[in-house]
């Protein structure tokens, strides 16, 4: 169960800042574990969300809620997984929409790291307790092709790929609204979002480079939707999500960075209800490329558009064709 806490500022104190004060009163818990309460939204200063850098002046109530801590390691589950490759240095899968990539709060088993560790035992430590093997993320909702490591020299020759931006990435994507230009570039800094702490906002103070390369597939004129292929030259946590929901163009079905306003002024019943019951973000890891860490050869993986998605595009596509309404 969580643990609440309940602190006082005395009056009378010169004004400190209140990360320094949890450190100060809480000597049980890590900088890192008061730095992670805080960026989670779960320290509040009176009836206010709290940010790290605010100063304390006396008589303020600082209360916080501690997680239940995680187990030190993640276990082996039998899960299967759609393996599009596979050897002795690395595996390749085509990740479903609804699984998690590895353990955390409120997720504590039934996540890809689980899965992994049932087919590869021998993963156990490489990359650390938690997300053996684990060098990306794709959020949950987001369906398509992940890679992990079977071993340190990979994990680290692979990780270096990551952070180089030398990976090759291309997502698929529908989202509401008509982009009038063909392709584009966004560049805006991703960071946590200054108030809803579960959220990454172009807004941030401490955003850090984030690059998408977009161009049209298909424009649905008449569903107000378009179908993008993007390009990640960085990997920011939700960027595709927040470039494009900052752009006006949420992707369809974001629970999170969309607008249920433009889901309505889909003038499409029958296809309002197939985007409602998707129940996820419309975005698909399409294809991953990168240099095998043992070989040196560039290898390139794909994974189709996943049935419920597939379904989408095909009715835009029918309804246009039986309208002859074209796409562009």
């Amino acid at each position: 169960m969580e643990e609440l806490r309940r602190l006082t500022f005395e009056r009378g104190r010169s004004p400190e800042r209140l990360d320094r004060f949890l450190v100060e009163k809480c000597p049980d818990l890590t900088r890192s574990q008061i730095k992670r309460l805080i960026d989670e939204g779960r320290v509040r200063v009176g009836d206010d969300q709290a940010k790290a850098g605010i100063r304390l002046r006396g008589g303020e109530t600082v209360t916080f809620c501690i997680p239940p801590p995680v187990p030190a390691e993640a276990l082996a589950e039998e899960i299967p997984l759609a393996v599009l490759y596979e050897d002795s240095h690395l595996i390749v899968i085509d990740k479903p929409a609804g699984l998690v990539v590895h353990p955390a709060p409120g997720h504590q088993g039934g996540t890809l790291v689980n899965a992994l560790l049932h087919r590869c035992p021998d993963l156990a430590g490489v990359g650390g307790e938690l997300r053996p093997g684990i060098v990306h993320r794709l959020d949950k909702d987001t369906s398509g092709v992940m890679v992990a490591s079977k071993n340190d020299a990979a994990h680290n020759h692979l990780g270096r790929q990551f952070k180089r931006h030398t990976i090759n990435r291309r997502y698929v994507a529908l989202v509401h609204g008509i982009l009038s230009r063909d392709s584009g570039t966004v560049e805006n800094a991703i960071g946590r979002h200054p108030v809803h702490r579960k959220k990454m906002s172009g807004s941030s103070r401490a955003g850090r480079r984030a690059v998408t390369h977009w161009r049209v597939l298909k424009r649905f004129d008449a569903a107000r939707l378009t179908l993008v292929e993007l390009t990640l030259e960085t990997g920011r946590t939700h960027q595709i999500r927040v470039h494009f929901s900052e752009m006006s163009h949420p992707v369809a079905g974001d629970p999170v960075y969309g607008t249920k306003g433009l889901l309505k002024a889909v003038p499409d019943m029958a296809l309002r209800a197939r985007i409602e019951k998707l129940n996820r973000q419309a975005l698909h890891a399409r294809l991953l490329g990168f240099i095998h860490p043992a070989t040196g050869e560039y290898m390139e993986f794909e994974s189709p558009l996943p049935d419920d998605l597939r379904g989408i595009i095909d009715y835009l596509e029918n309804k246009c064709r039986d309208a002859d309404c074209g796409t562009r």
